[in-house]
């Protein structure tokens, strides 16, 4: 990167992390740490909650996903604003009420204190191991395009986090993120309209060229359960995945407990369920639009130029050679019969544009075993290597093409979008390992300041710890279905023992706890399966569905052991 760069890249992180400092470090009081002294109105809410669900992941992965697969993981968020209606429905109201400072603290009144224990542990379980990779996913991508050393780049990363929220809690990490969604948002849309100006072709060529490779797919109405993302899943599994995210998340909540009021709150989550698809939508069609591109702009045979570079200089470059010229050959022709097609649908000749797609498609399958070979031979020159490289396509496409400054800009939304969200989840460890483990189990009767004290501890602890992960973490097949996926094994039960504790009055904690560890047991045990012959039909589902098993069976669960336990 240029100069200009590198200072619009540390000005920004800079300013937002120093301003963070600045307007909060004068927090005196629990209250006012944990809930923000309830000053937030509801656009600041709304604001935070997407920043807090917008990680550097979904800026990273979301355009790679799209150039991949197409539009159709828009459909995993079409159940979003239904959940946000339940959850200002039925859920906040009771947190209100209760003036708690966690989501768990409900549990306890309802049930019992293993239960607000089990849950808690839960949380901290997947949430801890969710900000690992909050600050692993984008440090291990922004330290192979920048050369730099991905130890130091998760310190950076976590550091600057921890700075400003411990110094300020939930009230720094609300009005960073403020901040935040601006730059992040900015940079996405300046990106797009970049990326559409620079095609050589017009917009509505290549919505048809978008169109030819089906990465307009928006909608897929087919059933399937092992598919992850289809208007089914998204309506259903997606739905309880939401629940649990939005309704039980110590992070989201911790977000809407710092309203002015009720309403404000209510507003804020209903600002997040209807502007969050519109947001996705264009980040994944300004990945579609990148595809577009490099239709015409001769793209990488791997985006990964790190693994590249090591394989031109092994004893492999010969055959790594000869599989780029089968490339760049496939591209030209390619390239050709695009401009073929373009011309057909000018000319309204149908049958040309017919004969014109099957042959781009064979084309394309052709391109893909050229990659897999490459991929093969990376493989084979560093066992250890890593080959899947849709994170690195939107990245890769800004440094080599974009401007001097926007490139900085561009690395400063992804910086900023691991900052917003690994804040938030360190702010929610902090407050749920203070209040629910610490004063309620440990050390119950002691000062203001002390608890206040001991929640910044803990929020510097696991940011430590998560920086720690980050270095020993390895990267999943696509970063935002990791996170996905993790919160999926988790999501489903906790989101159960609240159900329960809404819904099922006549159920009681003995019964309920017992019903969780069965159902989190049961959801490993899916996930970890090994599917032989008849039984494959039960296992091969998507992870999406474990929310719905698992809130599903802790309510089944619960239901009979209470009928024996009565009995």
């Amino acid at each position: 990167m240029s100069t200009i760069d590198w200072i619009v890249l540390f000005g920004t992180l800079g300013t937002i992390a120093a301003y963070g400092v600045y307007k909060t470090y004068k927090q005196n009081s629990l209250d006012s740490y944990l809930r923000g002294k309830n000053s937030m109105n509801w656009w600041t809410i709304g604001l935070s909650i997407m920043a807090t669900q917008a990680s550097a992941i979904t800026f990273l992965s979301t355009p790679g996903q799209a150039y991949e697969d197409g539009m159709r993981f828009i459909q995993f968020y079409f159940g979003l604003p239904l959940a946000m209606i339940i959850i200002s429905v039925s859920f906040i109201p009771i947190y209100y009420k209760l003036k708690v400072y966690t989501a768990y603290e409900y549990l306890e009144n309802r049930f019992d204190l293993k239960t607000r224990t089990l849950a808690a542990l839960l949380f901290i379980i997947q949430r801890g191991l969710g900000a690992g990779i909050t600050i692993y996913a984008p440090a291990i991508i922004l330290s192979t395009l920048l050369g730099w050393n991905l130890t130091w780049t998760n310190v950076l990363i976590g550091t600057l986090v921890i700075a400003y929220t411990v110094s300020g809690g939930t009230e720094a990490v609300s009005i960073t993120q403020k901040q935040q969604m601006a730059v992040m948002m900015g940079g996405m849309i300046l990106a797009g309209i970049i990326v559409i100006q620079m095609l050589p072709i017009s917009f509505q060529e290549a919505l048809h060229v978008a169109g030819s490779m089906d990465k307009l797919n928006i909608v897929n109405f087919e059933f399937d359960l092992a598919d992850r993302y289809n208007i089914w899943s998204g309506m259903t599994a997606a739905v309880f995945l939401f629940l649990g995210y939005f309704g039980t998340d110590q992070s989201q909540v911790q977000r809407y407990l710092s309203g002015q009021t009720l309403s404000q709150s209510r507003m804020g989550l209903i600002m997040n369920g209807f502007l969050k698809i519109p947001m996705q939508f264009v980040i994944l069609f300004i990945g579609v639009m990148v595809f577009v591109f490099y239709q015409f702009f001769q793209p990488p045979v791997v985006f990964n130029k790190v693994q590249t570079e090591k394989l031109r200089e092994s004893q492999y470059a010969g055959e790594f050679e000869k599989l780029e010229e089968n490339y760049t050959a496939n591209f030209e022709e390619s390239k050709a019969s695009y401009m073929k097609m373009l011309d057909a649908i000018n000319e309204n000749d149908k049958e040309s544009e017919r004969i014109i797609k099957s042959e781009l498609k064979f084309l394309k399958e052709e391109q893909k075993e050229i990659r897999d070979e490459v991929k093969e031979l990376i493989v084979t020159n560093d066992p250890v290597a890593e080959t899947r490289d849709t994170d690195y396509v939107f990245m890769r496409f800004v440094m080599d093409n974009l401007p001097t400054g926007i490139i900085g800009l561009l690395f400063a939304v992804i910086f900023s979008a691991a900052m917003s969200s690994s804040a938030s989840e360190l702010n929610s460890l902090g407050s749920t390992s203070t209040i629910d483990l610490y004063k309620r189990s440990i050390k119950k009767d002691a000062s203001d300041i002390h608890y206040l004290k001991s929640s910044k501890f803990f929020t510097a602890f696991w940011g430590v710890g998560a920086i720690l992960f980050a270095t020993y973490a390895s990267l999943f097949e696509n970063l935002i279905q990791a996170v996905n996926l993790l919160g999926s094994l988790f999501y489903g039960t906790i989101l159960g023992i609240f159900i329960v504790g809404f819904f099922m009055k006549w159920v009681k904690g003995k019964a309920v706890f017992i019903g969780a560890l069965a159902s989190e047991a049961l959801i490993f045990i899916i996930h970890f399966r090994n599917g032989i012959g008849l039984f494959d039909f039960v296992w091969n589902i998507g992870f999406l569905w474990y929310n719905a098993i698992g809130c599903l069976s802790v309510m089944l669960f619960a239901a009979i052991i209470q009928i024996f336990v009565k009995k």
